[in-house]
């Protein structure tokens, strides 16, 4: 530790620095000063850890050099301060005390009583430079961590889990500094899907996309204008901070153009489109949460418009009307997937596909379709008695998720994946049956439903036995011969009917030659009369 000795008198200056041994207990004497005003200039080149100073001293006292010396902004605060002073004064001592002194000694004080003063002065300031180490190491790891947690506090913000007073107290706490009168708006961008036929599709690599997208928008928008951390769907949630001096409009184009500008950026930095969600309008710190999901359900349109695009939120229209069923085309789908005939099936899931994406409006409707066609989907893999996790593979994904889907192009590319895989899993199926028999059987009854088709027909045409063929038949499709046959043949009379033909074409065409006998089957198995079926 460095001491100074600050005394008028050189006899006493003297004697303090050199019969005092300091070099024995660490001490190093660094600095006379004979009064305030030369001891102020000195401390300033010497630095030393602690003073002794006396009270009364020409051009300017010791009170007074205290006060000073604790004015500095370098290092005065650690700056250990010994009074000694000839004057037994309480208001002296009151004074020194107030402004950081140590210890006050009285003069004459004894060698030892000093030099236990400045160790005690040494122990204290190694005490609180300690503290202050740890403080500092403290403050590195806060400042290291902030960024986490600002992101984590925004998070907590837009899923409404504080009250304004707590986001005011809170933003204060993590730097971020909002006030009540503040008014913010929101936006949400999430990367573009790639499809799986482009090169760089890897899944794997969609958090490094994310990461170098919230990158982009904190190079581009930096604070306190506006604040970007990852929200808890993955996607990059922005926070506009807006001037209190601009109009409304003024607002909602400035965070237009800022998205649509990142968007762009991304375009040409990452190679890569993304898409954006902004809320309607801007509110106040408390609406957070509300403007939050606005963005949110604004990016879900894109389902709709397309990717690369800045999406506003707007109100939804209220629409009652579903989906509308399309039974032919469902029959068309099915017949096409147990005969495994894949091109066929993914024809008739784009006709079905325009159907419905002709009457969807915005995301909400589309993802209803999606549910239409997806329980088409598992209700004909349970038909055949498999599990659909077996059959679908990594996309079973879509299954329990839907909005993992977040495109047309995604949602197609699925559902024609899942066509082949059912044909893919049919055909594999059906190569442990008897040299593919059953999907000759199949075949037959498909080509031929117009004719009068029996088991034993069946049999004699593709030289097996009857017994061996019904039982084969019902073990790979869980259904007797005759049933299947019989639901083949209803189905197809009734998407006739359905489709403005007369009952005796119907009749004629699914193999009877007597219109009364299909009338009679016809009402068995659906419960009307074929003139009754709705065209």
């Amino acid at each position: 530790m460095n001491l100074m000795i600050v005394e008028d008198e050189l006899r006493l200056r003297l004697g303090l620095a050199n019969n005092i041994p300091w070099e024995e207990h660490g001490i190093e004497v660094v600095g006379l000063a004979a009064n305030g005003v030369e001891a102020l200039a000195l401390a300033q080149r010497k630095r030393p850890d602690i003073m002794l100073i006396d009270v009364q001293m020409p051009e300017m006292d010791g009170l007074t050099l205290v006060r000073k010396l604790r004015e500095r902004q370098e290092g005065g605060s650690l700056l250990k301060l010994i009074i000694l002073s000839g004057h037994d004064n309480f208001s002296f001592a009151q004074d020194a005390m107030a402004s950081g002194v140590s210890q006050y000694l009285l003069k004459p004080a004894a060698e030892e009583e000093i030099l236990g003063a400045v160790l005690e002065a040494a122990r204290q300031l190694r005490e609180e430079m300690e503290q202050w180490r740890e403080q500092a190491e403290l403050k590195v790891k806060w400042l290291a961590h902030l960024p986490h947690l600002q992101s984590g506090f925004i998070r907590q913000w837009a899923s409404g889990s504080y009250h304004e007073d707590e986001v005011l107290r809170r933003s204060r706490e993590f730097q971020i500094g909002l006030a009540a009168e503040d008014r913010i708006a929101v936006a949400v961008l999430d990367i573009d899907p790639l499809s799986r036929e482009d090169g760089r599709y890897r899944p794997e690599d969609a958090p490094m996309w994310h990461f170098s997208l919230q990158c982009l928008a904190k190079e581009l928008l930096p604070p306190p204008s506006c604040w970007v951390c990852p929200d808890h769907q993955g996607y990059t949630l922005l926070v506009f901070v807006l001037p209190e001096d601009e109009s409304p409009g003024e607002s909602a184009m400035r965070v237009q153009s800022s998205v649509v500008q990142l968007l762009s950026r991304t375009r040409e930095t990452l190679g890569l489109t993304a898409s954006a969600g902004i809320c309607s309008a801007a509110g106040a710190i408390g609406e957070m949460s509300v403007l939050y999901a606005e963005a949110c359900r604004a990016l879900r349109e894109r389902i709709v418009y397309g990717c690369d695009i800045a999406i506003p939120y707007r109100e939804p229209s209220l629409k009652e009307q579903g989906v509308q069923v399309q039974q032919s085309l469902e029959k068309a789908l099915e017949i096409a997937l147990d005969t495994a005939d894949e091109s066929n099936a993914v024809e008739a899931l784009r006709e079905l596909w325009d159907k419905c994406m002709e009457q969807a409006e915005n995301a909400d409707e589309v993802h209803e379709a999606v549910l239409y066609l997806s329980s088409l989907y598992v209700r004909m893999i349970q038909k055949q008695g498999w599990r659909i996790g077996s059959v679908a593979g990594e996309d079973m994904t879509y299954f329990q998720n839907i909005r993992l889907l977040t495109t047309k192009e995604q949602i197609l590319s699925w559902l024609i994946r899942l066509t082949g895989r059912i044909c893919a899993y049919l055909q594999q199926q059906r190569k442990t049956t008897s040299n593919g028999v059953v999907r000759s059987i199949l075949s037959i009854v498909n080509e031929e439903i117009d004719q009068d088709i029996t088991l034993h027909t069946v049999a004699d045409r593709l030289f097996v036995n009857s017994s061996y063929l019904s039982r084969l038949f019902k073990q790979e499709t869980g259904v007797p011969f005759s049933t299947y046959v019989l639901e083949r043949k209803m189905e197809r009379a009734k998407s006739i009917l359905q489709d403005g033909g007369k009952v005796y074409d119907a009749a004629r065409l699914v193999g009877y030659r007597d219109v009364s006998y299909f009338t009679k089957v016809f009402r068995k198995y659906w419960g009307v009369n074929p003139g009754g079926v709705k065209v």
